[in-house]
């Protein structure tokens, strides 16, 4: 849980400075008002949060909930991890995720870089691993992903990113036959049930391009732990 609140301490603080171009590797955190650097004991992982009543202790603006939401998030997916003894790369594998869907849903763009780094990851894993599904599973990833770049023609990047198309390796790599089509069936069924609630509030119109990837790393979750069970039902 405490390792967990941690990386996703450098999550929100990657999430927040990668699209910004501000360097990632260093440098301590700072309130995005008043510019002050934080203190060590006004940055720790949620507790600082809960402690300062959610506001900078020098301007006292109100800190956003997405350090708190992506902090907590983060360590539930490392218990997680743990409990129900999922794969050690899925250390790996949650922050990768997880700073896709904060990319994605805040600046509407998926990194390469995360996408490239959880293909690699997930494709030494199989080798060392489980080499028998490999294949297959390689197989899932390009034609989810062939599906995403058919519409992406389509639509001419209207209805669907690059960066989604390239999501799908990585989701369909993972998941393997015939967990990757569930997957993708339910991004749609998420996807238009969020964006017909979005229109109905007056947060969106019809003919915008609303991010994809949330969508996805959504649904990769609820098929990865209840694929078996959606199969069944879908079938």
């Amino acid at each position: 849980m405490l390792v967990g609140l941690v990386v996703g301490s450098f999550v929100a603080a990657f999430t927040y400075r990668l699209p910004r171009s501000v360097s990632w590797v260093g440098g301590r955190s700072f309130c995005d008002r008043c510019g002050k650097k934080i203190s060590w004991f006004d940055n720790i992982p949620l507790v600082s949060y809960l402690l300062l009543l959610g506001r900078c202790r020098s301007c006292k603006k109100k800190i956003s909930l997405r350090y708190p939401l992506i902090e907590l998030t983060t360590a539930l997916g490392f218990v997680a991890v743990s409990y129900f003894n999922y794969p050690a790369y899925f250390y790996f594998l949650i922050p990768i995720l997880i700073c896709i869907f904060v990319i994605d849903l805040e600046h509407r763009f998926i990194p390469d870089g995360l996408v490239f780094f959880g293909i690699v990851l997930t494709f030494f894993y199989f080798i060392l691993i489980d080499k028998n599904t490999i294949y297959l599973n390689l197989l899932s990833g390009f034609v989810s992903a062939f599906f995403l770049l058919v519409l992406h023609l389509i639509t001419k990047g209207k209805g669907m990113g690059l960066g989604d198309v390239k999501l799908a390796i990585l989701g369909g790599l993972i998941l393997g036959w015939p967990y990757f089509a569930v997957w993708l069936f339910l991004s749609f069924i998420f996807g238009a049930f969020i964006g017909i609630v979005l229109i109905l509030l007056k947060k969106a119109r019809f003919g915008k391009r609303i991010p994809f990837g949330p969508y996805l790393v959504v649904s990769f979750w609820v098929t990865f732990i209840w694929g078996n069970w959606l199969l069944a039902f879908l079938m």
